[in-house]
């Protein structure tokens, strides 16, 4: 994630506060210093980290910290509170037009963004809250940018009105409204052109689809990775055309995070979503309580529980408890538990989302756990899908007829030595007398997952 690093360098304050029975005002100062270096290196505005730690210190040096029974874990207890703070307390929605009234919803942002990708998970997500959602192709410039909004509406199974590039972006989306209005589609998102840069067609166009339809509501779509770049852009689109609220993509990637900490305190707009990847899963609605909580290495077992609802088939789920139950559980179950934690956002995903473990991927000192180890077993985990792809559906449900010569032909098939399909079978053997064990109640065993 975004914030491994500061995450990170967080932690390791905090451990030294823990150690520390009784907290004097010294011990504060020097933390909230590392504190100041560790938001500063993770390219949070400098004004934003100034308040942040004037807010902090004002609170911890009190006489109810100083002298209470845990200084330490109060710090830390108000440093997430003022994190939580300034990322907006509350979680913000996309406010909609009441009943069945037409919400027209602009979407805008440079070039590079991920702007049009975010607009169609959008529209998906309200798709999937059982609205008719309606993507309108504005950008008449770049090259396939009507192309690609088709491609990603037809992904998220939601309908693309476009004129193609020979009209005015005004034009194209008064007609759009025309439309929606005769087919019952809400909310409307319009896909506007970007730029490299802010410029000013830029701006005179997105004035003027303002005032060619009533645009209800303006969002910015900006990357993490450009960093405080990205906060600039926020403060400038709202100056010069109005802005409701912010999404910030590309927080899964290798960035800093800045941007997300300090946007809203610097432009006043809210954070709606965050772009975590790919998927349309991975366009989360904001928390600001459990970014904060994240970002202090403390998990995120809610935003864990709604992925695991929106991915997981319940039925297929129940099947495999039945037959974990009934020690029938075969290749072809183990694969689609494979396919159902990939769909979570993968092992390394999941596990930033753990308590107690959201900071460790990337963090060696910590329990032993790495980000070459977890890169590792993600990759064992890959050479166990083609291991039982390469067999055949019967040996697949039923493992023990896997003599010598299939195994050696399971092994060709999957690029990978006899050695590790032997060592497959046998820890899939090994897990599934455990979990044999467990469905007939008895004593609690202990095995190696074999990835």
């Amino acid at each position: 994630m975004a914030f491994d690093s500061l995450t990170e360098k967080l932690q390791n304050v905090f451990k030294n506060l823990r150690s520390k029975g009784r907290l004097t005002e010294e011990d504060v100062k020097e933390a909230l210093k590392e504190i100041k270096r560790a938001l500063l290196a993770a390219d949070v505005n400098f004004k934003v980290v100034k308040d942040f730690i004037k807010n902090v210190q004002e609170r911890a040096v009190g006489q109810d910290v100083m002298n209470g029974l845990n200084p330490g874990q109060m710090v830390i207890k108000i440093v997430n509170e003022e994190l939580v703070k300034l990322m907006g307390s509350q979680t913000k929605e996309i406010k909609l037009q009441p009943g069945s009234a037409v919400t027209v919803i602009m979407m805008a942002g440079l070039q590079g963004a991920g702007k049009t990708t975010t607009t169609a998970k959008l529209a998906g997500k309200y798709k999937l809250k059982g609205k008719k959602p309606l993507l309108v192709a504005c950008d008449v410039y770049r090259p396939a940018a009507i192309k690609q909004l088709q491609v990603n509406g037809e992904k998220q199974g939601v309908e693309v009105f476009a004129m193609g590039e020979n009209h005015k972006p005004a034009d194209i989306a008064k007609a759009a409204l025309e439309h929606a209005r005769k087919n019952g589609n809400t909310p409307v998102f319009l896909d506007t052109a970007g730029r490299l840069h802010i410029d000013e067609d830029m701006m005179a166009e997105l004035k003027e689809l303002k005032e060619a339809v009533t645009v209800h509501q303006t969002l910015l779509v900006i990357d993490a990775m450009t960093g405080q770049d990205a906060v600039n852009v926020a403060k400038d689109f709202d100056d010069k055309v109005g802005v409701d609220g912010v999404i910030v993509t590309k927080l899964d990637g290798d960035t800093r995070g800045g941007a997300a900490l300090s946007v809203k305190a610097v432009t006043g707009k809210p954070i709606l979503y965050v772009g975590m990847g790919e998927k349309l899963s991975d366009l989360e609605q904001f928390y600001p309580d459990r970014m904060a909580s994240r970002i202090l290495g403390m998990g995120d077992v809610l935003t864990l529980i709604e992925k695991a609802e929106a991915e997981i088939d319940e039925e297929k789920a129940r099947q495999m408890s039945q037959k974990m139950k009934k020690n029938q559980f075969d290749f072809e179950d183990y694969l689609e538990s494979m396919k159902q934690m990939k769909n979570m956002g993968g092992l390394a995903s999941i596990m930033g989302m753990l308590p107690g473990l959201g900071g460790m991927v990337g963090m060696g000192k910590m329990k032993g756990i790495s980000e070459e180890q977890t890169s590792q077993a993600e990759k064992n985990m890959a050479r166990m899908e083609a291991i039982i792809y390469s067999m055949t559906p019967a040996e697949r449900r039923n493992p023990d007829i896997l003599n010598p010569s299939r195994k050696h032909r399971i092994a060709r098939g999957a690029g990978v030595d006899i050695s590790e399909v032997n060592r497959m079978v046998k820890q899939f053997g090994e897990m599934k007398k455990l979990m044999k064990q467990f469905g007939k109640g008895g004593k609690k065993g202990r095995f190696r997952m074999p990835f």
